[in-house]
């Protein structure tokens, strides 16, 4: 069935198969994705395809300087009739969010997200509310503008399973979608491969994918070289490593194993750690890279043998 949803996701996102393998990943991990990239090339497309293959409920939330925290997670309005307040849904009460152009809300509004991506939960009036599960939040970004943006703080970049980039399409791929479009292929027409209640079940598998202490250690290994970098401002935080794993097992789950190696931390490990780190003055002066920085790292670590 993981197969059939890339193909599905693939048919209308064309050309980027690592970008939706990755994805699917922070699916089943559990995770949220950080899609950074140029306008226009198909991060929408991506959310809202993998929503039609997963038939789960989907939201859109805009971000505009003007965005508040209410229009994300809903609000408490008086009911004339009754004299009650009744809470109205955000956006945020559905399965799959595309939170687009996240970088060009405020602050307050961007921390709005944090405790529902974090918990699961959305506190309005002092009244938690669960959110709909499963739930995934897709974030989009454009890295180019600046004037009239809101850089996402270190600790919500951290709240993110990854960062990933699509980059354009070859002229092949490009050719296709064009004749896809022209053929009137729309998103409306998605085939649905699972519902909400079987990829429950598959993260539930996923859980339960064997990862011995070995593995465990060489994933620490990884992040403790990141907190000795002497490149890097910080290293990785604690959670990161609780991502490594998660994704890793998803990775493996994907595969068809039962059991973590050492190939699936190394796999994941640059998309689930650059957007962490963040190099030194001195290292950029030297024009480092932070993934070539971690690619160093990850050859240091010692693979072990299982």
């Amino acid at each position: 069935m993981i197969k059939k949803l890339s193909e599905t996701v693939n048919q209308y996102f064309i050309g980027h198969e690592d970008v939706t393998e990755n994805v699917i990943i922070c699916l089943l991990a559990g995770g949220h994705v950080l899609l950074e990239d140029v306008p226009g090339v198909g991060k929408t497309t991506l959310a809202k395809t993998l929503s039609g293959a997963l038939n789960l409920s989907f939201g859109r939330i805009q971000f505009t300087p003007d965005t508040l925290p209410s229009d994300v997670l809903g609000v408490s309005v008086l009911n004339m009739k009754t004299g009650e307040f009744e809470y109205r849904e955000g956006a945020i009460m559905h399965q799959l969010i595309l939170a687009d152009e996240i970088n060009r809300t405020s602050p307050k509004t961007q921390s709005a997200l944090l405790e529902a991506m974090g918990e699961g939960f959305v506190t309005i009036d002092k009244e938690r509310k669960k959110i709909p599960d499963p739930f995934m939040v897709i974030a989009t970004q454009n890295p180019i503008e600046f004037l009239g943006t809101y850089p996402l703080p270190e600790a919500q970049m951290d709240r993110f399973m990854m960062r990933l980039s699509i980059g354009y399409p070859s002229s092949e791929n490009e050719i296709k979608m064009t004749q896809n479009f022209l053929e009137g292929k729309s998103l409306d027409k998605v085939e649905s491969v699972l519902d909400a209640e079987k990829l429950k079940e598959i993260k539930a598998e996923v859980e339960k994918v064997k990862t011995v202490e070995a593995v465990l250690q060489y994933a620490n290994d990884i992040i403790n070289l990141t907190r000795n970098e002497p490149g890097f401002v910080m290293g990785a935080s604690p959670r990161a490593m609780l991502h490594l794993v998660r994704a890793a097992q998803a990775k493996a789950y994907m595969e068809g194993r039962d059991f973590v190696k050492p190939d699936d931390i190394k796999a994941v490990a640059i998309n689930v750690l650059h957007h962490r780190l963040v190099l030194t003055y001195e290292a950029k002066i030297a024009k480092e890279d932070t993934d070539k920085v971690l690619k160093r790292l990850i050859l240091k670590a010692k693979v072990p043998m299982i």
